[in-house]
């Protein structure tokens, strides 16, 4: 059996390991209070409200510009302080006041997309006095993870949609419908195409031979030296008419052309003003209103005169109508025309000379 000195030492030696593990403890405590000023440091409790705890705890951290000062000490629903019901009750270190204001605004934040919850103090734009015990901040309305997802669920069933379409497309090409199917799968167009891209090889090559008219065009040189004599002409045309050579350029260069121009202009315009002064024939025939109606009665009786003649009144309507008249007056020249014949042919018929004696 071991002696009492041996109990003893032993004993003396768990108490010694209790007291250091008690010390350990304490330090760790010590430590992990630091963030909020000390277990014994003297303490600030401020209040926020939000529309959702958003799984916010108690014990959360509580952080500034993301540096821990405090934590969350009680979470509770205030139905009257609605739509912002729930109220988050926050204990921060006094060591950390002089970052603090009655302005700064509060945020539920994640740490990471799946990470817990945690109270952020913004005091970047904050510009007022030192908050006291009680102070109650206004949150802002930074976006939560459930609100991400939400938006996020929308994005999500667009990008579903826009697969199924896809897939439906797909099997449609696969399936030979339409006309990408059919270019796709059909090898009898492929053959086609096949065959025009023979035909359009076979076509640039006789056009890099300088076969037909675009090979002409394209390798012969005669059409260029033509183009380019063309050019010349017209070149020398145009400079001749620069220099008022010709007709056209007298036209375009010779001021007498447009002197006479000027004036025949001017005599026209003087011409129209007397006209519309009643000056001249022309003058009175638009203006005086009596020799308007005096043309006007002429017309009118000519008219009657054609009338008449149409409906064969009158010596002149009987000629033009009848056809009788005409007939006699041409029987009656016919025998005249016979007259004049037979007189010149014996005129001794007709024409007998006596003399008498007295």
């Amino acid at each position: 059996m071991p002696s009492r000195k041996e109990i003893q030492w032993s004993q003396l030696r768990v108490g010694a390991l209790v007291l250091a593990a008690m010390a350990v403890l304490i330090f760790l405590i010590f430590l992990m209070s630091a963030s909020s000023g000390g277990l014994f440091a003297r303490k600030l409790v401020l209040r926020t409200y939000f529309e959702n705890a958003s799984g916010l705890k108690k014990g959360a951290p509580v952080t500034l510009e993301g540096v821990t000062i405090g934590n969350v000490i009680r979470i509770r629903v205030v139905p009257e302080r609605n739509p912002y019901p729930v109220e988050v009750t926050m204990r921060v270190g006094t060591g950390y006041l002089a970052d603090l204001h009655t302005d700064s605004t509060t945020t539920i934040a994640q740490a990471g997309v799946l990470g817990d919850s945690y109270v952020d103090i913004d005091s970047s734009q904050a510009k007022g006095p030192q908050p006291t015990t009680g102070t109650e901040l206004k949150p802002t309305g930074s976006p939560t993870i459930q609100d991400v997802i939400r938006t996020s669920q929308v994005s999500i069933e667009q990008i579903d949609t826009l697969m199924r379409k896809l897939g439906i497309l797909v099997d449609t090409l696969n399936s030979k419908r339409g006309s990408m199917g059919s270019f796709i799968n059909d090898p009898t167009f492929y053959r086609k195409l096949t065959r025009v891209a023979d035909n359009l090889d076979k076509i640039t090559g006789a056009i890099s031979q300088g076969q037909g008219t675009l090979g002409k065009l394209v390798n012969d040189d005669t059409l260029y030296t033509h183009a380019n004599s063309t050019v010349d002409k017209l070149d020398r045309i145009a400079t001749a008419l620069d220099q008022g050579k010709g007709s056209a350029g007298k036209l375009l260069r010779d001021d007498a052309l447009y002197n006479n121009l000027n004036s025949a202009v001017a005599n026209m315009n003087e011409l129209m003003a007397g006209i519309n002064q009643g000056k001249g024939a022309l003058g009175k025939i638009s203006k005086d209103p009596a020799f308007a109606q005096k043309l006007d009665d002429t017309v009118t009786r000519l008219d009657n005169i054609l009338t008449g003649i149409d409906q064969g009144k009158g010596t002149l309507g009987q000629l033009v109508q009848n056809r009788t008249l005409y007939d006699h007056t041409d029987q009656t020249m016919d025998q005249a025309q016979q007259l004049i014949k037979s007189i010149r042919e014996n005129p001794k018929k007709y024409f007998v000379i006596r003399m008498k004696i007295f």
